[in-house]
């Protein structure tokens, strides 16, 4: 109908020749030249689903406000047509500016502009508190283990595991950290059960805490930024293993265990990356801490 306003869409759902409006971050722009040396930019544009980089050349009416305002780190609304061309995938740009609150209306979450895990995030904390709540027997530690989770919920929800090297996307971490979980719990049950005469036996419930908490730290390690994935001050300059140390050891404060069983746990999260070089002060020394270190080692390369 004249007058209706273009669908909202992700960039990979435009099909080539419709216009749409779209909530994309601007990842980069460049200054190069063509063979002829006139002067142009690429530039790209991001959401959850897909990034499209493309030329904006010298004589395009974008041409001026490209070079004097768009600026790489801020989220925009474009209403573009979707072109299929010799040089890729490109946005015929009709309009574009930078996002405002009130586009928080239409949809718009800065989250939207990041990959995402496939997997449903609420869902997964679901199942890794239940972990948590069926795999650990030891009442005081299965306290602990349960107010670290309610305590950090948010941010479970939402931060990668790591910057590039494995689950470096919204929710990665609660996936990684799920499956190691997962992972553990199996292991530990088995190799209980497979060497009975073990002491002191595989403790299931310790493994299953260690696996939650294994990369805690990661939390306060690394943020969603504008510009991607980034270390915070903590995280260059201490590093998730030992935050993560400290968030249990906070935790711990307001939610006692043993003694030994605290110093059980701060092993296995100092030492799941076994090597000096991988960031661990000590390599693991106990059947649970071996557990966690295989099992998150896997994960992170699979």
């Amino acid at each position: 109908m004249p007058g209706e306003l273009p669908p909202v869409k992700k960039l990979a759902q435009m099909e080539p020749g419709q216009e749409a409006d779209v909530f994309v971050l601007m990842t980069s722009k460049e200054q190069l030249h063509t063979r002829d040396g006139k002067p142009y930019f690429k530039v790209g544009f991001r959401d959850s689903t897909r990034e499209i980089v493309f030329p904006i050349w010298g004589d395009s009416p974008w041409a001026e406000a490209c070079r004097e305002h768009w600026t790489p780190g801020q989220y925009y609304k474009v209403r573009a047509v979707y072109r299929e061309t010799s040089f890729g995938p490109q946005l015929d740009i009709r309009k574009i500016r930078p996002v405002v609150e009130s586009d928080r209306q239409q949809g718009f979450d800065p989250l939207m502009c990041f990959p995402h895990t496939r997997q449903d995030p609420g869902a997964m904390w679901e199942e890794l508190s239940r972990l948590a709540q069926e795999g650990i027997e030891d009442a005081a530690l299965r306290s602990l283990i349960g107010k670290i989770l309610e305590d950090y919920k948010e941010q479970m929800l939402i931060i990668p595991a790591a910057k590039w090297h494995h689950h470096a996307y919204v929710g990665g971490w609660l996936e990684h950290t799920l499956q190691v979980t997962r992972h553990c719990l199996y292991l530990a049950q088995q190799y209980r059960a497979a060497y009975p005469d073990l002491q002191p036996p595989v403790d299931v419930g310790l493994t299953v805490a260690g696996a939650i908490l294994h990369d805690l730290g990661k939390l306060r390690e690394i943020r969603l930024a504008p510009a991607g994935i980034q270390y915070t001050p903590e995280g260059e300059l201490v590093g998730h293993v030992l935050l993560g140390r400290d968030m249990l050891r906070e935790a711990a404060a307001e939610c006692p265990v043993p003694p030994e069983t605290l110093l059980r746990l701060e092993h296995i999260i100092i030492s799941h990356q076994r090597e000096p070089d991988w960031g661990a002060p000590k390599p693991p020394m106990t059947p649970e801490a071996f557990l966690v270190h295989y099992a998150d080692d896997l994960d992170a390369k699979f």
